[in-house]
């Protein structure tokens, strides 16, 4: 009796990874496939996000990156806006495929496909009106 080895179960599934963008989370799970699919939250890319602008940013890492092969790729997303979501889905991505082939992080980090943006809100102090910006000071 063999026992199936750790190649061949990652192969039969899935490769998981996380995407953060502001307050925007993706996890995404990449499956080989014979071409590129996207679903998020159970909807087609292109229903998704409206606008193609977004649609670039969130397949970037796929479309960008030579001999990377095709993926079903299928992604919960949650928090933040529309275009945050997109950029951590492109986040996501990006992680899984190292996952799937370490050889690929050179060249994804070359193209900055795995950094983070760490840009936060930034919270609100009390006594001002947003974070920074303060009431109109009177001298009298």
């Amino acid at each position: 009796m063999t026992t199936p080895t750790k190649t061949t179960a990652a192969k039969s599934k899935y490769l998981e990874a996380v995407g953060r963008r502001k307050r925007a989370t993706a996890r995404v799970r990449l499956t080989s496939a014979t071409k590129n699919s996207y679903l998020v939250n159970s909807q087609s890319l292109k229903d998704y996000f409206k606008l193609e602008s977004l649609t670039k940013i969130a397949t970037r890492p796929l479309d960008q990156l030579e001999g990377a092969g095709h993926y079903s790729v299928s992604v919960k997303t949650a928090g933040g806006g529309i275009a945050a979501q997109a950029e951590a889905m492109s986040l996501g991505i990006a992680r899984a495929l190292v996952k799937a082939d370490a050889e690929f992080k050179p060249a994804l980090k070359r193209l900055s496909f795995l950094t983070r943006d760490s840009r936060e809100k930034e919270r609100r102090k009390f006594g001002l009106k947003k974070a920074r910006k303060a009431p109109q000071w009177s001298k009298r």
